[in-house]
């Protein structure tokens, strides 16, 4: 294994251990839970596929670096392209890191991994979320594209299009009739703020969205 990829993974392990490990213990200290929910939905249902699909793209984002011995290897890129792409890798890595922090920071105590159909938390609109509606997501995926420029490989591309099909399916299915249901303000709120890129995803707001808590906006 080269050192980039030695340098890769190290980064991961680091963005695991602050994103979910100290996070967590942070909110415990704070509120005494986890916030860890876990998938929704029956098993195999769309919303159950969601939480599965990214945990599966996540983990084979966070292997892809040290991949190479069980026969997954690097694919070669011309010298001047790889340059460029081990850059805008690394930008995408620490832009990841430092957005998810951010982004947790700002939820406060309303952060949460997963969803309880149950639970009544906060709206946060301030902070990033003042021009995204779920930067953390949009932080992890740019960890995600990070990792497939720096280490291009079948394991790492694989991983961000799991990771993007789990997210799209987990926001759409599962947060946003959540977030419908649950406070009177997110309609409105989700119509002038994009999905995970500032103005795209934004939800319409006809009386079946608002109501029924089920409307999709153009693509995130």
């Amino acid at each position: 294994m080269n050192l980039s990829r030695w340098w890769v993974f190290a980064f991961l392990v680091v963005y695991a251990a602050v994103a979910f490990g100290w996070r967590s213990w942070l909110q415990y200290r704070r509120t005494g839970s986890t916030g860890f929910r876990g998938t929704t939905g029956r098993a195999f249902s769309t919303e159950w596929w969601g939480g599965v699909l990214l945990v599966v793209g996540l983990l084979g984002t966070f292997f892809a670096p040290v991949a190479a011995p069980v026969g997954v290897e690097t694919w070669a890129v011309p010298g001047a392209l790889s340059r460029v792409a081990s850059l805008s890798g690394g930008v995408a890595l620490a832009a990841g890191l430092v957005g998810t922090v951010v982004a947790q920071m700002a939820m406060g105590a309303s952060w949460r991994i997963g969803v309880d159909p149950a639970e009544h938390t906060a709206l946060i609109t301030h902070g990033p979320f003042r021009w995204v509606r779920n930067p953390i997501f949009t932080s992890m995926l740019l960890v995600a594209a990070g990792v497939a420029l720096m280490v291009p490989n079948a394991l790492s591309v694989l991983g961000f299009a799991v990771a993007l099909l789990g997210l799209e399916l987990q926001v759409r299915r599962v947060e946003e009739p959540y977030l419908l249901r649950a406070h009177p303000d997110y309609a409105a709120y989700a119509a002038r703020v994009g999905r995970f890129v500032p103005g795209l995803g934004r939800l319409s707001q006809g009386p079946d969205t608002r109501a029924a808590g089920t409307g999709v906006g153009s693509p995130g």
